[in-house]
């Protein structure tokens, strides 16, 4: 009874909390991306490897054939590598032709496109990212962010589950911008280093503490891990943050689920 009252309510899971190479590729933590449902709609946000794995191993299971649309945040296999498997999931292998897949224009631009033709045909609608862009799937309105820092297109987004305003600031490089547009009631934020690494486009601990101290979320969840932020304990991490900043700060593990 418990799972049933789980499976309706409007909820974010996060089916992986991987973040960058090593962590991914040695299943430290797994890289399934973040299903969100509002309102009835579900959306499967950055469909890493073993994200088809993860829905079913999840308890309740999720099952991708309700899925109204998928988002890719950027092109990098550590959010995009299931997109094709995800698409045929949501499609019932292509027999169903719904669904809306939002994705920057560089993982759909040839050669090179982190979607195989075939299965670009499969949604209703491919539907490019732009910055600072109002999209909408099912009863979810979401926005995009500016363009981050990060090799890839990148961006992040804002969307609102009930009556909470909900972020997910993805991959970058810290820069001050960033404070405006993520300025919401609950912020997930990937932090890859546990150090600052100014040759590489990543948050590490420092600006995650910088952003959720200007930020000010009612609640603040770390995730996307990579190695260095594993050795340092996320959980301590989230901790020592929590007290350090009044707010509550939380280290999202695989599996967790934040209902609403």
């Amino acid at each position: 009874m418990a799972d049933k009252k789980e499976a309706q309510a409007d909820f974010i899971k996060f089916l992986g909390t991987a973040g960058a190479r090593f962590v991914m590729i040695k299943q430290l933590r797994a890289s399934g991306g973040i299903w969100v449902n509002s309102n009835g709609t579900n959306i499967l946000i950055d469909p890493g490897p073993g994200s088809i794995v993860r829905c079913a191993g999840s308890r309740p299971k999720m099952d991708p054939s309700k899925l109204d649309g998928i988002i890719l945040t950027h092109r990098h296999l550590d959010h995009s590598n299931d997109i094709n498997v995800m698409i045929e999931a949501m499609t019932e292998g292509g027999f169903k032709k719904k669904g809306i897949v939002f994705c920057p224009n560089d993982a759909v631009a040839r050669p090179g496109s982190v979607i195989l033709e075939y299965a670009l045909a499969l949604p209703e609608k491919i539907e490019i990212l732009e910055a600072q862009k109002k999209y909408k799937v099912g009863a979810l309105l979401f926005n995009t962010s500016m363009r981050h820092v990060h090799p890839a297109e990148t961006y992040g987004i804002k969307f609102k589950i009930k009556d909470t305003s909900v972020s997910l600031l993805t991959d970058t490089k810290y820069f001050r911008e960033l404070t405006r547009f993520y300025k919401t009631d609950i912020l997930i934020i990937n932090v890859v280093f546990s150090g600052a690494r100014p040759e590489v486009e990543h948050l590490s601990i420092d600006d995650a503490e910088k952003l959720i101290k200007d930020i000010k979320p009612k609640k603040a969840i770390l995730t996307h891990f990579g190695m260095t932020m594993l050795k340092a304990n996320p959980y301590k991490v989230a901790e020592g943050l929590s007290q350090k900043l009044g707010i509550e700060v939380l280290a999202a593990y695989d599996g967790m689920n934040l209902a609403f």
